[in-house]
């Protein structure tokens, strides 16, 4: 069980979940600790600058979208930090709100 795994499984009931992510790696997009709100992607189109909530090689992150290949998406930080590709079955929420 990871960091995310109930937020995921909460997306996945199709539920609109906020919490407080920690770490520095999305610097200046989301400082630690800053309440981020996300959706489920459900048919959403997901585009390169997108911040979503993904598996990559079964760690979770709340990561940013810096390439698409056909189905596949490469998932990186906001420091040039590539974590890697995953399919859109791996990608449980989007970004749409980040406050204080």
């Amino acid at each position: 069980m990871g960091w995310a795994t109930k937020y995921i499984s909460e997306l996945q009931n199709n539920k609109t979940i906020s919490f407080r992510p920690h770490g520095n790696s999305m610097l200046p997009l989301i400082k630690s600790g800053q309440l981020c709100t996300l959706e489920p992607i459900k048919d959403k189109e997901l585009l390169i600058g997108d911040i979503i909530l993904c598996k990559v090689s079964g760690r979770q992150f709340l990561h940013i979208i810096t390439a698409i290949e056909g189905t596949r998406y490469r998932i990186s930080n906001n420091k040039g930090h590539h974590n890697g590709w995953c399919s859109r079955n791996n990608i449980f929420g989007k970004l749409i709100k980040v406050e204080n």
